[in-house]
């Protein structure tokens, strides 16, 4: 009997056990800061009111229409946990595509024994990676929760504030907790503002997360024989102190294309990671007044990580992510102190405009193609 498209579905869907993967990270996230539940309800509402505050400034720096009005999009206050299986879902929207491609290329089917194996495996693998990171983020825009199944996010998507994070570090720091919760919600802000003021940017990620994720997982057979040689690069270079250029995983990217897929999306994380940096970086003490303590004792922080959490922040890329913020920041000032904060925001008018990689790194380049 031939399978339908919705059997395809439901097959690839199997190939990760998003369940699983969500009870895993909340079972081993490390535990959060301790908070009486009265302490609890305070942060969650001054969070709120944090969020709410940063929005005009937003606008004021950015000169984005889009942040007048950011009501087709909602605030979230959550939990590690919540914020895990929030990914989850996420996940399962971009990767959605490119597994049912995978199983379709294969032509065949796996038995259903099979794919609840290999969706208890990944499942729990990919809720150990979220356990890790659920106890590091501060905050996230998420603009792909609406399409998710049975979800009922706001059609833009949503922002959400992971409390017992913000809280911790917050405490580390020995910094003002309303002061440092509003200089987060800045920038996290700003990507919800840059979503609103590209509503095509959501789908023109998409495509691109789908090309990648079809490269790699249509490379199926081959894709352990990579891990593997990966994990092996990761532990020399580890062992030679020398730090992966973009993450061990990514290094399992070959073809050509999928370094032309991967280019461009480190191109446009890092046009909207640098943005936000910009916009906080123009944040003074007028707005945030500890804010140079603040930035002081923020940036200060990566040289305590210990080896375990820094092998794995080289596995993952985070601290590729972290030159995204320099890189994406040089050339957004690079761009304003030529075209004027006006003539960067020609960005958000199309894909087009988006910068590449190489314009990202110099930004003479994507001013002579604006014409400015």
């Amino acid at each position: 009997m031939e399978s339908t498209a919705g059997d395809s579905s439901e097959q690839a869907q199997a190939l990760i056990n998003w369940e699983l993967a969500a009870s895993t990270a909340a079972r081993l996230a490390p535990a959060g800061p301790s908070l009486g539940s009265a302490e609890i309800g305070a942060a969650v509402e001054n969070l709120r009111l944090m969020a709410d505050i940063s929005v005009p400034h937003v606008h004021d720096i950015t000169g984005l229409e889009a942040a007048r009005d950011l009501r087709d999009s909602s605030v979230l206050v959550v939990d590690r946990a919540s914020w895990a299986k929030a990914n989850t879902q996420s996940f399962a929207v971009m990767l959605k595509p490119a597994m049912e491609k995978m199983l379709a290329g294969r032509r065949g089917s796996l038995s259903p024994g099979a794919a609840s194996v290999s969706g208890a495996i990944t499942g729990s693998q990919l809720g150990a990676v979220l356990a890790f990171l659920s106890s590091k983020v501060l905050g996230q825009y998420d603009p792909f929760s609406a399409l998710a199944e049975g979800s009922s996010a706001p059609a833009a998507g949503r922002l959400l504030l992971v409390a017992p994070n913000i809280v911790q570090v917050e405490r580390e720091l020995n910094v003002a907790p309303e002061d440092f919760r509003l200089w987060v919600c800045l920038h996290e802000q700003t990507h919800r503002v840059q979503f609103a003021a590209a509503p095509w940017l959501r789908h023109h990620m998409l495509s691109e997360i789908d090309t990648l994720s079809e490269h790699l997982l249509g490379n199926v057979d081959t894709l352990l024989e990579r891990a593997s040689a990966a994990a092996r690069s990761l532990k020399d270079r580890t062992a030679a102190g020398t730090a992966p250029g973009r993450g061990a995983i990514l290094d399992l990217l070959q073809d050509p294309e999928e370094k032309a897929s991967l280019s461009h999306l480190t191109a446009v994380m890092s046009l909207l990671e640098g943005h936000a940096n910009v916009v906080m970086d123009a944040v003074d003490s007028s707005i945030v007044p500890s804010v140079k303590t603040i930035r002081q004792r923020f940036n200060a922080r990566g040289k305590d990580r210990g080896v375990l959490e820094k092998f794995i922040r080289n596995l993952l890329g985070l601290d590729a992510k972290m030159r995204q913020y320099t890189d994406g920041a040089k050339f957004v000032r690079a761009v304003v102190d030529v075209a004027g904060m006006e003539g960067f925001n020609r960005v958000w008018e199309s894909a087009g405009n988006l910068p590449t990689e190489p314009e990202i790194h110099d930004a003479k380049l994507w001013l002579e193609r604006m014409g400015l």
